[in-house]
């Protein structure tokens, strides 16, 4: 960051938080989405919605919105790529007909696994800067503010709920 002032200058703003947060969020999607994308032939959503399926067996659409918060289009999006190319099966909830369930096929599972796997490398690249205990601290904090209802909803954008 020493070597280039005008992120420096970024990262210490008055935005310094969401600044910072936003750089490394869009820095790994700019890496991850190039990889999945040309290595798998799929937008990283699609990953992300595999992960949630094949994590939580049974999950609907909304809830994996509820995991990864994207647009509902965007998640339909992927759900319905993800049936396409048989990594996952929708079937009627017991709970309610209407709604749909989301399953992993054992196809989806082994790309699942394949994906999951390099995806703990690019991890570990990035969070190897930070000792065990200082990754353990940005977890706990990032879990502290992913639980804060702040994240979801706005005071000072009323108009954004």
């Amino acid at each position: 960051m020493d070597s280039d002032p005008l992120l420096a200058r970024l990262l210490s703003s008055d935005l310094k938080e969401l600044s910072s947060i936003t750089h490394i969020v869009l820095s790994n999607n700019q890496v991850t989405n190039r990889y999945i994308e040309r290595r798998y032939g799929m937008p990283v959503q699609c990953w992300s919605a595999l992960y949630a399926i094949t994590s939580f067996p049974g999950l609907r659409a909304r809830d994996v919105m509820r995991v990864f918060p994207r647009p509902q289009n965007t998640i339909s999006r992927a759900v319905s790529l993800l049936e396409q190319r048989g990594l996952i099966t929708q079937r009627p909830s017991v709970e309610d007909g209407r709604a749909k369930q989301l399953f992993p096929t054992d196809a989806g599972q082994q790309l699942n696994d394949e994906i999951r796997a390099t995806i703990q490398k690019r991890q570990a690249e990035i969070f190897c800067v930070l000792s065990d205990d200082e990754q353990a601290t940005l977890l706990a904090l990032c879990q502290k503010v992913v639980a804060n209802p702040g994240l979801y909803q706005s005071g000072a954008m009323p108009d954004a709920d």
